[in-house]
């Protein structure tokens, strides 16, 4: 059942990369490749997860992980909210 579980959850990952990727390639912003990259990386972890059977998330890699997904977020966030040079200079 765990495996089923964390097999719909990279699924879904994997999907919302592609929406973001869509919205990136209309939009040109990379805000939302910095999403599609982040929710890219987490399906990929799960998907690692479940193939290598792994049912105890305590070892340093899986918070590495997870720490570079949310850490593209961030970024995208500071990036899409960082003042422009040169708009009103």
């Amino acid at each position: 059942m765990i495996n089923f579980l964390t097999g719909a959850i990279a699924m879904a990952s994997c999907v919302i990369a592609l929406f973001f990727l869509r919205f990136w390639r209309s939009s040109g912003q990379r805000f939302f490749l910095y999403f599609a990259l982040s929710f890219l990386v987490e399906g990929a972890h799960r998907i690692y997860s479940a193939w290598d059977g792994a049912v105890n998330e305590d070892s340093p890699y899986h918070y590495l992980v997870r720490l570079l997904s949310y850490g593209l977020i961030l970024w995208a966030i500071l990036e899409k909210n960082w003042p422009q040079r040169g708009a009103g200079d």
